[in-house]
């Protein structure tokens, strides 16, 4: 037991609409109706789903990693209050459609699921009642990413695409801090690793809002606000299974989950960073280590933080050219099923003579401006780096296992999977990013 914590403050508030949005004034419409944050929630599990009216028959979803940790546990309680089938998912898993339509087919008599897992497990779970209909609850097993409250769901399509795609939040997020804290201490750094994008997120967001008028919001980051500092204070607690600091830890990943309630968009959690990250996982075949998205976003999160700073140090701004757009290249790379996918993700954030022309007379008109606008939302990427070490995560590319020209790649054509401007986009469009590689790995 740590020393008495409010682990729920501010979320609660959000749940319960006492928390307003500062830019409208108004409660968030949330698509949950429950989530607690715990030291434990052993012995309390259908009390905590009873009022979630999931339905009378409840499959309970686990995998080979969670069911003894937690999974058995949950079905023998909710036994109480329901009929239970206990569904372990074996095998590798990946939140893709195959995966998703299992899932659907083993719980396919329940009324309602309950989650037992992270990541993928809890992608998978979600999609598939979002598929048919039914509702769902999560008990979350490790603090290793931020989308136990998302209502979309990161899905590899069957064409190999890997997109966020709507879905439906739980009804309920149970964390228990306790079996968090005890998960290999790798999973608490990828969720490290997945909440230090919020600087390099914010920035590419802000900047793309600044200079081509897209939607932002400023309400995620009001969520967090105060969060971020203790978390990072507590990095070294992680690799010890300290609680206090994997409460920290899970504070800042629900409550920037909660941000997708306010603004039903994933930007502030989710650009250039995670473009490289998906692209790793999207093309890099047998050279893929293994990594999970967290271990993956925290080490492209530093590499964005490095090119942002770079770029911003910069006295006069740069000057982009209209983007090239190798279609016989892309075709080449990605193949007749995904190659007209990612050109028309391309076309999205791509700049004609004329586009590039209109660009850049506004990126120098902003310029004095908008750097110290964006510097106020940077973190320097030696502490986001430093804070990664404590943890036990990894900070380089060749600590994940990838090779160096696969790296190169997934920052070089991040930006083809994805319509999201960033400064990968600005760095390329200017001519600046072959030289940054040149001391990436």
């Amino acid at each position: 037991m740590v020393d008495a914590v409010n682990w729920n403050a501010r979320i609660e508030d959000v749940v319960a609409g006492r928390w307003k949005d500062p830019q409208t004034g108004k409660a968030a419409v949330l698509p949950f109706e429950a989530i607690e944050l715990a030291e434990t929630t052993d012995g309390r599990e259908a009390d905590l789903i009873a009022p979630l009216r999931l339905g009378r028959r409840l499959a309970v979803v686990s995998d080979e990693n969670t069911v003894e940790v937690m999974g058995r546990r949950v079905a023998r309680a909710l036994a109480a209050i329901a009929t239970v089938d206990e569904v372990v998912l074996t095998g590798s898993l990946d939140c893709d459609e195959a995966t998703i339509a299992r899932v659907g087919a083993l719980t396919r008599h329940a009324d309602g699921v309950v989650a037992v897992g992270s990541g993928v497990l809890n992608d998978s779970c979600k999609h598939a009642t979002f598929l048919d209909g039914r509702p769902y609850a999560v008990f979350g097993t490790a603090a290793s990413m931020n989308g136990y409250g998302a209502s979309t769901a990161s899905v590899t399509l069957a064409s190999g695409l890997k997109t966020s795609l709507p879905s439906h939040a739980p009804r309920g997020i149970f964390l228990d801090l306790g079996v968090s804290a005890a998960a290999p201490a790798w999973l608490s750094a990828a969720g490290l690793g997945d909440s230090l994008c919020r600087p390099t997120a914010q920035i590419d967001w802000w900047a793309s809002h600044r200079l081509f008028g897209t939607f932002y919001s400023s309400t995620p980051y009001a969520l967090q606000e105060g969060e971020e500092e203790p978390m990072i204070a507590r990095a070294a607690g992680l690799a010890a299974h300290d609680l206090a600091a994997v409460g920290a830890l899970q504070r800042v990943l629900t409550l920037c989950s909660m941000g997708v309630a306010f603004t039903q968009a994933s930007h502030h959690g989710s650009m250039g960073e995670h473009q490289i990250s998906h692209w790793v996982d999207m093309f890099a075949g047998e050279h893929h280590p293994g990594t999970t998205h967290g271990q993956q976003v925290g080490v492209a999160s530093l590499v964005m933080a490095r090119l942002q700073a770079r770029i911003l140090a910069m006295e006069t701004p740069p000057v982009v050219k209209a983007t090239r757009v190798d279609e016989a290249a892309m075709l080449r790379r990605y193949g007749p099923a995904l190659g007209p996918l990612c050109i028309a993700e391309m076309r999205k954030t791509a700049l004609d003579e004329a586009a590039a022309a209109a660009f850049n007379a506004r990126l120098a008109a902003a310029w004095p401006t908008l750097r110290r606008e964006l510097q106020a939302m940077a973190l320097p990427a030696a502490r986001m780096a430093e804070a990664l070490r404590a943890a036990g995560g990894a900070t380089t590319a060749a600590e994940l296992g990838l090779p160096r020209p696969v790296w190169h790649d997934a920052i070089r054509h991040a930006r083809e999977i994805r319509g999201r401007w960033s400064f990968v986009n600005l760095a390329a469009d200017a001519g600046l990013l072959d030289e940054f590689l040149e001391d990436e790995y």
